[in-house]
């Protein structure tokens, strides 16, 4: 992925709006206890707290560029059937307060311990390679329709770095990006970018083809004993009802999708 120094002068940034603050004793302790760990996270973190990094300081992203193809080959068959695959907010609905059209749609492998086992099947090389990745925490495909435009938005816990790895990029490059606070990047099919998702971002396909990523979180590299504090947050997210109804969504879009074969 190659980046640029200047922001497109087309491109305006939707502010982001805090959510309000939670009003019960438990929840707010649970919010405190999160931002504490958030800071031990930026204090502690390995390779420091940038949007930005460069990719080579994870070993394992250039072996996994290095087979980006044969995830492509599996893509291509996925995409047979785009029209039929679920928008992102159909299975997060959180997702509902930046996309609510149908131009963003996404083929779920896993996340927080929770996995597609049907769509793994039909993308067995995808599967052999997301266990490549160090603490894999979510991975899918991520998959854009011409002129589709991201807002503003940040992430709500920095304990996971974010990887796109591009698979389809369609042409002009410079029109299909993303900006990560003051950093824009033009995605690259077999190269990978990683950001940090609590900061700030925006994307733009402002091209008449479909661009697709592959879609990866994953636990960001924290100094022991304050990654056990990471871990611990990380784990629990399985038990948020954000995840149980996504989960079940995801089983439910399944059932249909694979009942049509």
């Amino acid at each position: 992925m190659s980046s640029t120094s200047d922001l497109p002068s087309q491109t305006q940034t939707q502010a982001f709006i805090p959510p309000p603050p939670p009003k019960t004793l438990t929840a707010r302790v649970l919010v405190a206890f999160v931002d504490w760990v958030e800071r031990r996270n930026i204090a502690h973190s390995i390779h420091g707290n940038p949007p930005i990094y460069d990719p080579r300081a994870f070993p394992w992203v250039a072996e996994v560029e290095s087979e980006w193809a044969k995830i492509r080959k599996e893509l291509d068959v996925v995409l047979q059937r785009r029209e039929e695959l679920p928008n992102f907010q159909d299975i997060s609905t959180d997702v509902k307060s930046i996309q609510r059209d149908n131009q963003w749609k996404t083929f779920f492998f896993c996340g927080y311990g929770k996995s597609s086992e049907e769509n793994l099947r039909r993308c067995p090389e995808t599967g052999r390679i997301l266990k490549k990745i160090p603490g894999l925490k979510t991975a899918f495909f991520s998959i854009l329709s011409p002129r589709k435009h991201i807002p503003a938005h940040r992430g709500p816990f920095n304990g996971v770095l974010r990887l796109h790895l591009g698979l389809l990029v369609p042409e002009p490059r410079t029109r299909c990006r993303i900006r990560v606070e003051k950093g824009v990047l033009v995605w690259e099919e077999g190269k990978a970018v990683v950001f940090d998702d609590s900061f700030n971002h925006e994307v733009w396909n402002d091209t008449d083809g479909v661009r697709v990523v592959l879609f990866v979180d994953f636990e960001r590299p924290i100094r022991w004993p304050f990654n056990w504090l990471n871990k611990l947050v990380l784990s629990l997210a399985v038990f948020t009802p954000y995840i149980r109804e996504a989960d079940q969504n995801q089983k439910q879009w399944e059932k249909k999708f694979y009942a049509r074969r």
